[in-house]
């Protein structure tokens, strides 16, 4: 008894161990589950909040070039259709081209530089060129006044052909001591007399360049053109490593746009680049900006060391909480480890019996099955012998109607046996259905004729509503079984002078056939057992039948994926619903 109470007291103790383990190792894993998901979201939304931040500086310098570059092309439209020089062009006075110009373009050629605000609205070019017929430079006798440029940069400002549109491109120097590059606007000049081409006005202007305040950590923007970086707020080392690095990346991705992260100074940065002048004439060039992830990053550990310290103390919390649940919950579920014992024996039981009643039931049906079969060959035999007394001619009139009755009984009963075989074979689970296209339509046009053509068969009305050539998957003999069945009923359960009607449709992905009749309602009691085997309605009493038919429609149609359902009875009127999938005809599945 001792021994006992000992076992039972260190099976509750190792119970109560490995339930606080297992709260334990819960507690961890919803821990680190709820600590890797923080660290997800807040390092997506650290990520979306600095491309939130890069895209609207970037937003904000796009726009000012396309202030910038509205507000030339305005201004060279003003002066490309200038009378004089259209005239200095049109009638060759080229030595007057120049000093036309340089007076038209006097206020554009100030000798002062705009600040980064003002920009988008105020113009100041360093220098300006006009294009002959074939797109080389027509040079100008005096540089100085219309900007000075050396020989290798004005040879990049001639083009292989005059352009149509306004042109944007980069002029730069191989002179590593001539930092500068130039962004130049090529705008096309129209001939007042025949509307070509006949020159084309070249301005060149200082890029556009976004340097951060003194202090302040934000986005830098250059241009590289001619395989060179001009990004003044770097270092000349860095701009050349970036430089070299874009150059490759344009060699392996030819991308109109794209980022990627670089290291600048040690530090981590977001590079963005953009090709300014797309279907130019000018060589390629790209916008280059660069935006610091440093103060970013800084700030993702800090959140993410808040956040592991946060599930440290989660932990421990969570490994006190065990030990107290452990304690507290180990009384009931000992009990229930007894409780659960007892009801495993009940279930072992339990499925004794399930076992036991399987095995009656399966003998059941397997007497059935050899009992319809062995009821088929005496029925043979009685049936010959009623049908070879029939051909007899040495009866009176009474004796061969009786054995007309009873002829039509052993039919009766070979219809039962039939039955009987079919539900057993279901039961079993050993009826098979070879699912093929069947003519659902003709099918029941072929019943209904029958129907009308039986001698026995009330004076009804057949109503009809059936469209041709609808197919339905299933075997054709059991689908022809369920028909019968239905219309026999229909037949049967009538009224003299009443009314069959018959509707089949597509809806819903299904076939349904309904058949209705007129006559005697079925009681509501006996409604929800009209598909029951062996129960037959109250005034079924003067009806031939067996109870059979409706339960072996219904299995049959739910063996062929469809259904059998009992729509409404009263009021002079009994109605069925009949549903099977639909299918198309044979040669249709076949192309």
């Amino acid at each position: 008894m001792i021994a006992r109470s000992s076992s039972k007291k260190n099976k509750a103790t190792t119970f109560r161990t490995k339930l606080a383990a297992a709260i334990m190792l819960v507690v961890a894993a919803l821990t680190a589950f709820g600590l890797y998901l923080a660290q997800r979201y807040v390092t997506h939304n650290a990520e979306r909040a600095l491309q939130q931040n890069f895209q609207t500086e970037l937003s904000a310098l796009d726009k000012l070039l396309e202030l910038r570059h509205a507000a030339v092309t305005e201004r060279c439209r003003k002066l490309a259709s200038n009378p004089r020089i259209h005239a200095a062009l049109e009638d060759n006075a080229l030595d007057l081209l120049y000093p036309s110009a340089k007076d038209e373009l006097r206020d554009l050629m100030a000798n002062r530089e705009p600040s980064a605000d003002q920009v988008a609205n105020t113009l100041q070019a360093r220098f300006y060129r006009f294009l002959d017929n074939y797109g080389a430079i027509l040079r100008p006798r005096n540089s100085k006044d219309v900007g000075a440029l050396s020989a290798e940069r004005e040879g990049q400002l001639a083009l292989k052909k005059l352009p149509e549109i306004q042109q944007i491109g980069y002029v730069t120097s191989s002179d590593l001591s001539d930092e500068t590059i130039d962004e130049v606007t090529a705008v096309p000049i129209f001939s007042t007399e025949t509307g070509d081409v006949i020159s084309a006005l070249v301005l060149g202007f200082k890029p556009l360049e976004i340097v951060p305040k003194v202090g302040v950590t934000g986005m830098k923007s250059g241009v590289w053109a001619n395989g060179r970086l001009h990004l003044p707020s770097l270092e000349k080392s860095e701009q050349d490593s970036l430089a070299q690095l874009i150059t490759n990346t344009f060699t392996k991705f030819e991308r109109v746009e794209n980022n990627f992260r670089v290291t600048v100074n040690g530090a981590p940065h977001l590079l963005f680049y953009k090709r300014l002048n797309p279907d130019s004439l000018f060589p390629p060039a790209y916008e280059v900006c660069i935006y610091p992830l440093a103060s970013s990053i800084a700030q993702l550990h800090r959140l993410r060391w808040q956040i592991g310290g946060a599930g440290g103390l989660l932990f421990l919390g969570g490994f006190v909480s065990s030990h107290f649940i452990a304690l507290r919950f180990s009384r009931p579920v000992e009990q229930l480890a007894v409780d659960s014992e007892e009801n495993r024996t009940r279930r072992r039981r339990a499925e004794a019996d399930l076992a036991s009643t399987s095995e009656k039931l399966e003998r059941s049906t397997r007497y059935s099955a050899d009992a319809s079969h062995q009821l088929k060959s005496p029925l043979t035999v009685l049936r010959a012998g009623l049908e070879a007394l029939l051909r007899r001619e040495d009866f009176n009139p009474e004796t061969y109607e009786e054995l007309s009755t009873l002829l039509h009984q052993t039919h009766r009963l070979t219809g039962v046996i039939e039955d009987l075989l079919l539900l057993s074979r279901m039961d079993a689970g050993r009826l098979q259905i070879n699912a093929e296209p069947v003519n659902l339509s003709q099918l029941v046009e072929e019943w209904l004729d029958d129907l009308s053509a039986l001698p026995d068969s009330p004076g009804v009305t057949i109503e009809k509503e059936i469209p041709p050539e609808l197919y339905v998957a299933g075997e054709k003999r059991y689908t022809s079984l369920i028909v019968q069945n239905l219309l026999e009923n229909a037949r049967k359960y009538n009224r003299k002078g009443g009314c069959i009607r018959v509707k089949a449709r597509s809806r819903d992905g299904q076939v349904r056939l309904t058949i209705g009749n007129t006559g005697e309602p079925i009681a509501p009691d006996a409604q929800e057992h009209i598909f029951e085997r062996f129960r037959r309605a109250s005034l079924s009493g003067t009806v031939a039948g067996h109870g059979l038919g409706l339960n072996l429609a219904r299995d049959l149609a739910r063996l062929h994926g469809g259904d059998l359902k009992f729509v409404r009875s009263g009021n002079d009127w009994t109605e069925f619903e009949l549903q099977l999938r639909p299918t198309q005809p044979a040669s249709d599945s076949a192309s």
